[in-house]
């Protein structure tokens, strides 16, 4: 079927279940922000393949809504769809649920197990919703299996904290809170808590799974397929009951007592199977925020981790150096972002523990750099000329654990002032967020405008977060903390990790960002502290060069330069053992002092 044949057969479905409208949001039951393939209905629905999205189809209309980052996409992939692309970004853009409460009168259907428990609620405070599935009986043809890959043990020399460790914090965290299951649906909890680890989602080494999590029995629901005997006789060890994943409805329906739920991650399927007779706890899981204070051996991990992506982003930069002749021509004929990004993987293959990219590769050309998300293929990349500027936005997954980082340097040619003041004020604010001390409590949006406040000066800002969560060999985005303006409750404790990358984006011009990952720390106290309250700073734990060509030292401070001296210093003393001769030397011109 194409995508009329999809919506027409969609709207016979409707009709025979008695519902006005049908909504079909680019969700999966896991609230996971990759998805398995199996469960892209959106993309199946509306031909739109974008990562984010929603789509709405009355009796008369289809509609789909997309934010910012693309409407570009989206123009394209939606003509002659009939579908009316909704710019949700847009200020006088209505909410998909403000929408449906304007202009459908009736009964809305959803699929229970796309939406959250959090959201279903919201929703049924505007409209009349129905849970049904209507997307499965039509996607019959060409829809992908749900994954099948072997799930494997993550040891505890990496992981540093055994199962039954792990399982005993959480089942203490029910007492405190007077419940007797926890019901878990993230897969990246599910991957922490039993220290598993899978290739079934794209760039996450997670399992597709559910886990309840009782006072006497831990039970995993996963395909049987998927737990070869090394697996079995692991999970056997740890006192982990295995069931099919389908199975996980009959034993919630079975669930007696205080039931345990996170209501932003747990679908309203599951919520809905769950006896009347219980008692419900909507909370934020324990899982997630023990998840997020890594222990010293992930700390250590991470470590590890970013020496050997060191290593590889060192020598991708040289190969890119050197492929310029003495006349600052290319030595090859033709040279485009996705040739960029191949080389890049390749040098982080010979990495010691790598397993595959954290997320894919954005290498941004010139104004593609000013493209947030952009992602370029093979077939439609922009071919990269010795000259102007180019963001690289990379990162890789390694048993150690996971690394995001992004660098903008300079290919060649006249710098224009304005690229080398943009450039100037995002690393000043990066520098800035990095140096920050702040004391116990203090929560990411409270440190955001650290990040920002050269370029408010200038009139410049940014609209995406300047910083988010990072997994250990885990999801490159997590939460639940982060550094963006919103007002988030959760306060920066010691062991989190977070992203710092301002950015400032010039349409068809350029894209700069810099992107580190910083680690919460103890901070020592000094004679000038006048309160008691304990004290935080940052470690930077990425180590990569700047590119110096590019800063504007007019406008840099004396801190700021011993900073950037300090940390260069740094980052050739812990790669540079890791180098061979020729590799040090170019290690070495990068990091010259300022």
């Amino acid at each position: 079927m194409n995508v009329h044949e999809r919506i027409a057969a969609l709207r016979a479905a409707m009709s025979k279940a008695g519902v006005a409208a049908y909504v079909v949001p680019g969700n999966d039951p896991h609230a996971s922000e990759y998805m398995a393939s199996h469960w892209c209905e959106m993309q199946w629905l509306s031909g739109f393949n974008g990562e984010s999205g929603t789509v709405v189809v009355t009796m008369d209309k289809a509609l789909l809504w997309t934010d910012s980052r693309y409407y570009l996409q989206a123009g394209i992939e939606l003509k002659d769809s009939g579908i009316e692309l909704m710019r949700e970004s847009d200020i006088d853009c209505p909410s998909v649920v403000d929408w449906l409460a304007e202009h459908v009168n009736g009964i809305v259907g959803v699929n229970p197990e796309m939406f959250s428990v959090n959201d279903f609620a919201a929703w049924k405070e505007q409209i009349a919703l129905k849970s049904i599935d209507l997307i499965k009986p039509l996607w019959t043809e060409n829809r992908p299996a749900i994954p099948q890959d072997k799930l494997y043990p993550y040891s505890a020399d990496f992981a540093g904290e055994s199962v039954e460790s792990k399982l005993a914090r959480m089942r203490e965290q029910l007492a405190k809170k007077g419940a007797n299951a926890l019901i878990v649906s993230a897969l990246d909890e599910i991957a922490w808590l039993l220290n598993i680890r899978g290739n079934d989602v794209e760039y996450n080494p997670v399992v597709i799974s559910y886990v309840v999590l009782e006072n006497d029995k831990c039970t995993l629901f996963v395909n049987p397929a998927k737990v070869d005997t090394v697996a079995q006789n692991y999970l056997d060890f740890n006192a982990i009951d295995v069931k099919p994943y389908e199975a996980v409805f009959e034993h919630i329906q079975g669930l007696k007592g205080t039931v345990l739920f996170d209501g932003a991650r747990v679908n309203e399927a599951l919520f809905e199977a769950i006896p009347e007779a219980c008692k419900k706890i909507n909370a934020k899981s324990p899982i997630l925020i023990d998840k997020a204070k890594k222990n010293a051996v992930e700390l250590e991990g991470e470590r590890i981790a970013m020496r050997q992506d060191a290593v590889a982003l060192t020598r991708f930069f040289k190969w890119l150096e050197e492929l310029k002749d003495d006349s600052g021509k290319w030595k090859v004929e033709r040279l485009t972002e996705w040739d960029l990004m191949e080389k890049l993987h390749a040098f982080r293959l010979m990495g010691e523990n790598f397993v595959e990219e954290s997320f894919g590769t954005i290498a941004g050309y010139l104004g593609n750099g000013a493209i947030v998300h952009y992602a370029a293929t093979k077939e439609n990349c922009a071919i990269v000329k010795p000259e102007g500027m180019l963001l690289l936005d990379s990162g890789g997954q390694y048993l150690d654990g996971t690394t995001d980082i992004t660098r903008t340097i300079w290919l060649g040619g006249p710098i224009p002032q304005q690229a080398k003041l943009d450039y100037t004020y995002v690393l000043k604010g990066h520098v800035a967020l990095g140096r920050a001390r702040f004391p116990r409590g203090t929560r990411g949006n409270q440190l955001d405008a650290l990040a920002k406040q050269f370029m408010w000066e200038a009139g410049i800002t940014y609209g995406h977060g300047t910083g988010h969560g990072v997994g250990h060999f885990l999801g490159c985005h997590e939460g639940p903390q982060n550094v963006r303006t919103d007002n988030n409750p959760t306060a920066l404790e010691v062991g989190h990790i977070i992203s710092d990358e301002p950015g400032i984006y010039r349409t068809d011009k350029w894209g700069i960002r810099t992107e580190n990952l910083i680690t919460v720390i103890p901070a020592p106290q000094t004679k000038a502290t006048t309160t008691e309250d304990e004290w935080l700073q940052f470690e930077t734990l990425t180590l990569c060069f700047y590119d110096t060509s590019l800063i504007e030292m007019s406008i840099m401070t004396k801190e700021e330069i011993d900073w950037i001296n300090a940390y260069h210093k740094r980052v050739y003393d812990e790669v540079a053992p890791l180098l061979n001769e020729e590799e040090k030397a170019f290690l070495a011109q990068k990091c010259k002092a300022l």
